[in-house]
C-alpha cells in the first residue's frame, strides 16, 4: 500500500514538474505577442497567467464536474489549447517579436491574417474573465451525486446475514405437517315413533284425480357437462364403506411392517390407513402392545 501510494505521488510531482516547464516555454512568446498588440510591461508579463492559467483552471472543472457542466469544462480547455498553440505559432514564424523591433499591433503580413491574430490574443483575457468565474461557479455549486452500493455487493450481504441468521438457530425448524381432512358423509337422521292409538277418527284421504302426461318435444341433451347449481342431498350421494377394527388393524400391520418404534405414532397411523384420531390411538397402542413397547 506504501509503494502504491509513493509511486502515484512521485507521478503528480513528474507532471507538475513537466506542466510548469512547458508553462516557461509558452510564456515566453504569450509575453512578447502582448507586447506587440500593445500591452505593457506588467501586462505583458502577467498575459501567460490568462491563457495557460485557464486552462489549467478548467482541467482541474472537468475532474471535479460532470455532464453538462463538464462537456463545457472540456470545451473551454479545448478553446484556449488552440488558441495557445496558434500564438506559439506565430511567435515562431516571426523573429521580429523577440526584440520587439516589429510595428506595434502587427503580427502578420497579410491584413486579414493581421486582423484575425490581433483579435484572439485581445480576446483573451475577456474570455477568461468569462470563463474562468463561471467554471469557478459551477464548481463551488457542484453537488456530488451519492454513490449507490452495486447489486452484487448487496446480495452478497444478504446472503450473509440470511446464512448468520440460519446458523443462529440452535434446532431446525421441522416443515409443516398438512393434514388430508377425510370428509365423511353426513348421517341420515331415522327417526323412530312410537305406535299411539289415535283418540280421534282419521278422516279417509281421497286420492287425487292424476292428469295423464302430455307428449312434449324436449330438446337434445348437450355434450357438455352442466355445472352443479347446488349442494348435493346427503340421500343421492354413496355411502362409504365403514371398516371393522379388525380390518384396520390388518392395515396397519401391512402398512407398519418395516417401521421403526420411534415412527409408530398415532398420527402416522391416521394418515396411513386413513381414519379418526381415536382409532388411530387405539390401533397404536395395540400395535406397540405387539411390539412389547410401553403404550403411550
Amino acid at each position: 500500500m506504501n509503494l502504491h501510494r509513493k509511486g502515484r505521488t512521485a507521478l503528480v510531482l513528474a507532471l507538475v514538474v513537466v506542466v510548469a516547464m512547458a508553462f516557461r516555454v509558452s510564456w515566453n512568446a504569450l509575453r512578447d505577442i502582448a507586447g506587440a498588440v500593445g500591452a505593457d510591461h506588467t501586462a505583458a508579463t502577467l498575459y501567460p497567467f490568462v491563457v495557460d492559467g485557464l486552462m489549467a483552471l478548467a482541467l482541474i472543472a472537468t475532474l471535479v464536474l460532470a455532464g453538462k457542466d463538464r462537456t463545457f469544462a472540456l470545451r473551454v480547455l479545448g478553446t484556449y489549447t488552440i488558441a495557445s498553440l496558434v500564438l506559439n505559432y506565430v511567435h515562431g514564424l516571426a523573429p521580429e517579436l523577440h526584440g520587439r523591433s516589429v510595428d506595434w499591433g502587427r503580427l502578420a503580413d497579410w491584413d486579414p491574417a493581421n486582423w484575425a491574430l490581433v483579435l484572439l490574443a485581445t480576446s483573451l483575457p475577456v474570455g477568461s474573465i468569462y470563463f474562468g468565474s463561471d467554471l469557478v461557479a459551477k464548481v463551488l455549486h457542484h453537488r456530488p451525486a451519492p454513490i449507490e452500493p452495486s447489486t452484487v455487493n448487496a446480495e452478497e450481504s444478504t446472503q450473509s446475514m440470511r446464512n448468520r441468521s440460519s446458523s443462529d438457530l440452535p434446532v431446525s425448524t421441522p416443515e409443516p405437517v398438512s393434514s388430508n381432512p377425510i370428509v365423511l358423509p353426513r348421517p341420515v337422521a331415522v327417526g323412530f315413533l312410537k305406535s299411539t292409538s289415535s283418540v280421534k277418527p282419521v278422516p279417509s284421504i281421497v286420492s287425487a284425480p292424476v292428469k295423464p302426461i302430455e307428449q312434449r318435444t324436449v330438446a337434445a341433451e348437450s355434450s357438455r357437462s352442466r355445472r352443479a347449481t347446488g349442494r348435493v342431498p346427503d340421500v343421492a350421494r354413496t355411502p362409504r364403506p365403514k371398516r371393522t377394527q379388525d380390518q384396520l388393524l390388518a392395515e396397519a400391520r401391512e402398512a407398519t411392517a418395516d417401521w421403526p418404534d420411534g415412527r409408530l405414532t398415532a398420527e402416522g397411523i391416521r394418515r396411513e390407513v386413513r381414519t379418526s384420531p381415536a382409532r388411530a390411538r387405539t390401533l397404536r397402542d395395540t400395535l406397540r402392545s405387539e411390539r412389547g413397547l410401553q403404550a403411550a
